[in-house]
């Protein structure tokens, strides 16, 4: 089984690399599921419209996770409980619209549950992100309710991403970390055999300051008041994942490797 995860999708460069490279990714490593963090594929770097979920869909994706910036788009409020392949942090503030978690069909017909997770820490106020693992973890047995489970979380802090991979380890496929738009190096299967990485980066204009205007974002920092509001980069995109080789017997990882594919930075397939 091998299960492909991307990076949070940044605004139309993220938009454009995604859907030219992943169908022929797809093919090329014969992969079973994808799921994509899409919450900044918005024009602005914020949020997700029907049009691109319905875009990045065609292109391959089974699931789109998110976090702080799912309401970007106003019309997500609305879409979101009709579109049950995009998912919004589960421990989001109880009454939210959408869900947090679904279990959906893989191309080689496997269960595969999605989890979506935000920290508590530097983000937007949301109920404990731990107490709701705990209760997801209870509730969802690995290859007795499914025969997969990934989880994305999305948080500031490398504390909190790190913490909840120990906990998810043994107990779900991978662990993955978005958010912070830089891919770390510490990929790994953990010791209970689940693979782990901190931060996923992002498909976007590296030449950039984590997905936004170079220029103008120093020009914020600076106190120039020249400087606009936030606008995305407009250059060439990277974009950045792992895949992930699972055991069919064991819903557990064999394999993790990332990936990257086009723009500034090394490139790894």
């Amino acid at each position: 089984m091998n299960i492909l995860i991307l990076g949070d999708v940044f605004g139309p460069p993220g938009m454009k690399i995604v859907t030219e490279k992943l169908p022929e990714l797809i093919k090329n490593k014969k992969i079973d599921f994808v799921i994509i963090n899409a919450e900044n594929s918005g024009d602005r770097g914020v949020g997700i419209t029907k049009k691109n979920a319905e875009k990045l869909f065609e292109a391959g994706a089974d699931v789109i996770t998110s976090g702080n910036h799912i309401w970007g788009e106003k019309e997500t409020l609305e879409f979101i409980e009709s579109e049950k392949r995009l998912l919004r942090p589960l421990n989001f503030i109880t009454g939210s619209p959408g869900k947090g978690f679904g279990i959906f069909k893989s191309k080689n017909n496997k269960k595969v549950a999605v989890v979506n997770l935000m920290g508590n820490v530097f983000m937007k106020k949301s109920e404990d992100v731990f107490e709701a693992a705990k209760k997801f973890i209870k509730n969802n047995e690995l290859k007795k309710n499914t025969d997969f489970i990934v989880v994305d979380m999305h948080g500031e802090i490398t504390s909190e991403k790190m913490a909840m991979g120990y906990l998810f380890d043994g107990k779900a496929t991978l662990v993955v970390g978005t958010h912070t738009h830089v891919p770390t190096s510490d990929f790994r299967i953990m010791e209970k055999g689940t693979a782990y990485q901190t931060d996923l980066g992002m498909c976007g204009d590296y030449n950039s300051v984590i997905g936004m205007d170079r220029d103008n974002s120093l020009k914020r920092f600076l106190k120039d008041t020249t400087a606009k509001g936030h606008f995305p980069a407009t250059g060439e995109a990277t974009m950045c994942g792992c895949l992930v080789e699972a055991d069919n017997g064991t819903g557990l990882a064999n394999k993790i490797n990332p990936i990257i594919i086009g723009g500034f930075l090394k490139q790894r397939t």
